[in-house]
């Protein structure tokens, strides 16, 4: 251990942008058992790691993987990543690591952080690749949880609820599990075959899934309640932001997530609305975060003519990860910064032409110690577009279940709950973006781990 000094962190290579930007499959080729005990040797096994402490919404064992790992035992460090992370091969890939773990490294400032989140991804390819497999004991009590929703946070908790050989049943609106795993986050980010193990995973495990069931409309919530023990909620938030400006209705603009779910039910074969066809066009992507990304590089591979980023802020403020920022400029992104969306622009036969911005700069800083986003007179100009996507953000969709379950919401429609993800419901918990609003992966993952962790006391109590 402790190699930082002689040897250097190395990412995983990436494919020629000449041949990534034609597929939607993963960019990455992540490390082989060799490469990835060299990186997993730099690490200097801090006294009190940040990485995990500080760095890691789940408190991963990072340390302690990162040093089995090293000693070349990868069925060690596949078991101890798998303790604490329901899907480390999926955290390891889409997590904004510069923003976490090893944003918290020690060797951040100055060396090279530890590649953290490429070496988890690796250790769980290559464990699986060996035949690991996860220790579920089989359903061996009498208690049974219901599930809505199948994104992170669900999965998260139907995972550790049958780690602890509780029954459970999950129940999905979408014809394929996932939620944002499989419809919002694109395929060269992430496999969708290791969504697809995960939840083969969890069927061998004993879990019941049920596709194409919206709770609220095929199954009551009163019906939930009463067959079973307790009720998981992880609905997510999918409903987009509004920019607040005319014509935002327009068919010429899209919301982020409808473009993405659009894009991926068609790789799927469920289906294509021609209306998100950009092919030959000019898009225009409002936003800075992970989504505006996902959105920029999926309509380069739709063959999009020019694809150009607006955002308010600069590169340094943007809110999403460094990674994915780099990768849409390399695959031929424009970038506009300092610019704020003021009017969508229509021609005389009413097809959308652009949008009028004006330029920005960065002012005082805020309560938030955030510096405040001024706008500069006299300079508003159009950037030309045929089509616009909006990436500005989710809130939660109105789920009029929760109000006949008088399950308690804040302002914003989110679900309330108690430190361990139980609502004012005795029956219900939540957890994800439902509760907390548009969030990680991986806080939706620590939610679903702690109600599960809090059903299990309540449930198994009297056991």
């Amino acid at each position: 251990m402790q190699s930082f000094v002689t040897r250097e962190r190395n990412e995983p290579e990436k494919w020629e942008v000449s041949e990534r930007i034609r597929t939607f499959e993963e960019i990455y080729d992540f490390f082989n058992n060799k490469q990835v005990a060299r990186q997993a040797e730099r690490c200097v096994q801090c006294g009190d790691p940040f990485c995990s402490a500080i760095g890691c919404p789940l408190g991963n064992y990072i340390p302690r993987w990162l040093e089995a790992i090293a000693e070349k035992d990868l069925h060690k460090a596949f078991l101890l990543s798998n303790e604490s992370s329901p899907f480390p091969e999926i955290l390891g890939r889409v997590c904004p690591q510069n923003k976490l773990c090893e944003g918290a490294c020690t060797l951040d400032d100055g060396f090279g952080a530890i590649t953290i989140g490429a070496i988890e991804a690796s250790i769980t390819d290559l464990g699986f690749k060996q035949g690991y497999e996860l220790p579920f004991p089989g359903i061996t009590t009498d208690k049974k949880v219901a599930v809505i929703g199948s994104g992170p946070a669900s999965i998260s908790c139907a995972h550790f609820l049958l780690r602890a050989g509780i029954a459970v049943e999950m129940f999905e609106r979408a014809q394929t599990p996932g939620g944002l795993l499989s419809y919002g986050i694109p395929g060269f980010k992430m496999s969708k075959k290791l969504v697809e193990r995960r939840f083969e995973l969890l069927k061998k495990a004993g879990l019941s899934l049920h596709l194409g069931t919206h709770v609220g409309k095929h199954l009551s919530m009163d019906k939930l309640i009463e067959g079973f023990d307790a009720v998981f909620v992880g609905v997510g938030a999918t409903r987009g932001k509004s920019a607040r400006l005319e014509h935002e209705d327009h068919p010429q603009v899209y919301k982020a997530m409808h473009f993405l779910t659009a894009v991926q039910r068609r790789l799927y074969g469920e289906g294509w609305d021609p209306r998100f066809e950009v092919k030959g066009k000019k898009v225009v992507v409002i936003g800075g975060g992970d989504t505006a990304m996902d959105c920029l590089r999926t309509a380069i591979r739709e063959d999009a003519l020019e694809i150009t980023c607006l955002y308010r802020r600069d590169q340094a403020n943007m809110p999403g990860s460094a990674r994915e920022y780099y990768n849409a400029v390399e695959e031929g992104v424009e970038f506009l910064f300092h610019e704020s969306p003021k009017e969508f622009v229509l021609n005389d036969k009413g097809n959308l032409v652009g949008i009028d911005a004006m330029k920005t700069r960065l002012g005082d800083k805020g309560s938030d110690g955030r510096r405040r986003m001024e706008e500069i007179e006299d300079s508003l100009h159009c950037v030309q577009a045929d089509v616009v996507i909006l990436a500005l953000g989710f809130d939660t969709e109105e789920n009029r279940y929760l109000k006949e379950a008088e399950v308690d919401t804040d302002d914003w429609g989110q679900i309330k709950v108690d430190a361990c993800g139980r609502s004012s419901h005795p029956a219900i918990w939540a957890g994800g973006d439902c509760k907390r609003g548009a969030d990680l992966v991986v806080t939706a993952a620590a939610d679903g781990r702690e109600a599960a962790f809090s059903m299990m006391e309540t449930l198994l109590k009297d056991s």
